[in-house]
C-alpha cells in the first residue's frame, strides 16, 4: 500500500508541470498530432451552448427540471472537446426528449466532485474519475465507449524518446516519469499498474509529476523535461509512428471511459438517457452533425456499463491512495 503521505506528495508535485515544459515544445507536438488542431477549419464553439455560473442560478431559481447540465474529463483542450459535445448533445436531445446544456469544470473542482454534486448530472468521464465519483458520492455508470475495433476497453503506453537508452520499464528506476492529469486512468492509474507490476513505486523514480494531460505528458518527453512517461494508446501510437517517440511498454485492456449519472437523475430519466446512447450510431444514420467523433474515445458508439466493470482497476486505485475505499461511501452534500 502506498502510504497517503506518499501520495500528497507527488500530488503537490504535479501543480500543471506545464509550466516548465514550454509553450515551444507544445505547439510542436500539437502540431504533430491527428486530431489536435485546435482552430479547426473555421469551426468555431459557440459559447452560447454552454452554460455559465449566472445561467446555472437562472435554471435553480425557474427549477426547470427538463435542463440537464453535461460535463466532460479533459481530453484535448477545452475548445476542441466541447466542438466534439456540443453537435452530440443536440444528438442526445432529439433521442432522449430533454434539453442539455454543455458545463465546463472549473479550475478549482474535480469532474468527480461536479458530478457527485448535482453541479452537473451527466459526464463523459474516465474510470478513475468514474471510480472516485462513485466511491464519494454513489454516481451511477450509464454506458462505456466502444473503440475502434467495438470493443469497450483501452490501453495505456509507455513513451520514451526514440533515442533514449532505457530498455525495459525496469530501467525507469531513478529516472523522471511524466503522468497525465491525476484522475485519468490512461494517464495515471495504468501506468502506475504497470510500473507496480514491474517492481515500482512512485519513491523508486527519480523524480514524477503530473502534467495536466495526456498533451502534456507527451510533450513533457518529447521536449527532454521528462525520461518517460504514461498516455493514452492511440496518442502514442500515433506520436511513435510519426517517429518523435519510442513505445516502450504497453499495459493490458481495462474500461474504457464512458458516461455516468448523478445519483439523484430520476430513473425513468436515466433510462431514457442510456436508451438513446446505445441507440447512437456515429458511423452511420448519427454521423451528419458530428465534428471529429472518430477521434474521441466512444468512435463505435457505446454499450450498457455496470460498476463491476471496474472491480479490478478499483482495488489498484485503493490500492495507490487515490480512493480511499472498495465501496462506495454515503454521498457528500
Amino acid at each position: 500500500m502506498v502510504k497517503e503521505s506518499i501520495y500528497l506528495k507527488h500530488r503537490r508535485q504535479s501543480i500543471c508541470l506545464r509550466l516548465i515544459i514550454g509553450v515551444v515544445a507544445m505547439a510542436i507536438t500539437a502540431f504533430l498530432l491527428i486530431g489536435c488542431d485546435f482552430e479547426p477549419e473555421g469551426k468555431k464553439v459557440d459559447l452560447n451552448k454552454t452554460i455559465s455560473e449566472e445561467e446555472l442560478r437562472k435554471i435553480r431559481s425557474k427549477n426547470e427540471s427538463d435542463v440537464y447540465l453535461f460535463g466532460f474529463d479533459l481530453r484535448a483542450s477545452p475548445e476542441e472537446d466541447a466542438r466534439q459535445y456540443l453537435p452530440f448533445l443536440k444528438y442526445l436531445e432529439k433521442a432522449s426528449g430533454y434539453r442539455f446544456k454543455l458545463r465546463f469544470t472549473p479550475k478549482d473542482k474535480s469532474i468527480a466532485q461536479m458530478l457527485g454534486t448535482g453541479k452537473i448530472h451527466f459526464a463523459a468521464v474516465g474510470a478513475g474519475s468514474y471510480l472516485k465519483a462513485h466511491a464519494e458520492h454513489n454516481v451511477i455508470p450509464i454506458v462505456r465507449g466502444l473503440n475502434i475495433h467495438g470493443k469497450a476497453e483501452y490501453r495505456s503506453m509507455i513513451i520514451i524518446p526514440p533515442d533514449s537508452t532505457i530498455q525495459n520499464i525496469k530501467d525507469l528506476q531513478g529516472k523522471r516519469f511524466a503522468f497525465g492529469d491525476i484522475a485519468s486512468t490512461q494517464g495515471h492509474i495504468i501506468p502506475r499498474i504497470i510500473l507496480a507490476k514491474h517492481g515500482l513505486k512512485l519513491e523508486d523514480l527519480g523524480f514524477s509529476g503530473y502534467t495536466c494531460s495526456h498533451f502534456g505528458c507527451a510533450n513533457a518527453v518529447t521536449s527532454g523535461q521528462f525520461d518517460a512517461g504514461g498516455i493514452q494508446d492511440t496518442m502514442a501510437k500515433e506520436l511513435a509512428k510519426r517517429g518523435v517517440v519510442r513505445i516502450l511498454h504497453t499495459s493490458a485492456y481495462y474500461p474504457s471511459s464512458g458516461i455516468a449519472a448523478n445519483h439523484d437523475i430520476p430513473k425513468k430519466v436515466i433510462a431514457k438517457v442510456k436508451q438513446a446512447l446505445i441507440d447512437f450510431q456515429p458511423k452511420g444514420r448519427d454521423a451528419a452533425g458530428l465534428y471529429h467523433w472518430d477521434k474521441t474515445e466512444m468512435p463505435n458508439g457505446f454499450i450498457e456499463a455496470k460498476d463491476k466493470d471496474y472491480e479490478e482497476l478499483r482495488k489498484w486505485a485503493v490500492e495507490f491512495g487515490y480512493i480511499s475505499s472498495l465501496k462506495p461511501e454515503e454521498p457528500k452534500p
